[in-house]
């Protein structure tokens, strides 16, 4: 269901994208980029787009399957492997225990889906709810680090703002479709948007007094 404000989503989502890979590419360094956020979305879009080889709804939606997961991926690749970007990462900061996220969600994804009799159906549910706590390893190494360099800011905020909008669309879609009933993608999609609140509110702070300058923040990680 295509609208205006799924369609900002995407937009954001996609800049996200590019933001990074502009400052991965152009800085050449990874610094202040977690890793394990980066891998955990990986994880996040091959669960979901599983489907990608039989269920076609539109071009669209294909296309931005396929999208999702190559530029994931490649930021992934990058930072494992590319010179000299992988020389900048920094493991000591990007310390976050992510593998106490996986695990829940993937018990979460086969005990609360749609369909208890399709594994695609859960492998879905367990996207929904790792991505909406993937970002929490970039959250910790910003909390750690105490401040977030401009590009990286700038990322953050456009991927942030897809789950903006995409809680935006949603409510949209519950007052014009009788139909439309979407618990699990509305829960962990709010408590996704609640974690990015913080940053906005610093991010918001910080580019009023000079849209170059770094962020300051501390974050109740």
């Amino acid at each position: 269901f295509l609208n205006a404000l799924r369609i900002l989503g995407d937009i954001s989502h996609m800049l996200s994208f590019f933001v990074l890979l502009f400052k991965i590419h152009t800085a050449k360094s990874v610094a202040g980029i977690s890793l394990k956020t980066q891998e955990l979305y990986v994880l996040v879009f091959c669960a979901r787009y599983v489907d990608i080889f039989w269920n076609t709804l539109s071009i669209y939606n294909s296309v931005m399957k396929v999208v999702f997961i190559v530029l994931s991926v490649l930021i992934v690749y990058t930072m494992r492997y590319g010179t000299p970007q992988r020389s900048t990462y920094n493991p000591e900061l990007d310390s976050f225990p992510y593998h106490w996220l996986v695990l829940p969600c993937l018990l979460l994804g086969v005990a609360i889906n749609q369909d208890y009799t399709s594994p695609f159906e859960m492998s879905w549910a367990f996207s929904i709810y790792l991505e909406a706590v993937a970002i929490l390893p970039q959250l910790h190494m910003v909390q750690k680090h105490g401040e977030v360099e401009n590009l990286t800011s700038h990322y953050i905020f456009t991927l942030g703002m897809y789950r903006v909008f995409y809680l935006f669309n949603w409510v949209y879609r519950y007052m014009t479709q009788t139909s439309y009933w979407q618990p699990i993608v509305w829960g962990a999609g709010a408590l996704q948007t609640v974690l990015y609140l913080d940053f906005f509110y610093n991010y918001v702070k910080s580019k009023r007094a000079n849209i170059y300058q770094p962020v300051q923040i501390t974050l109740p990680v």
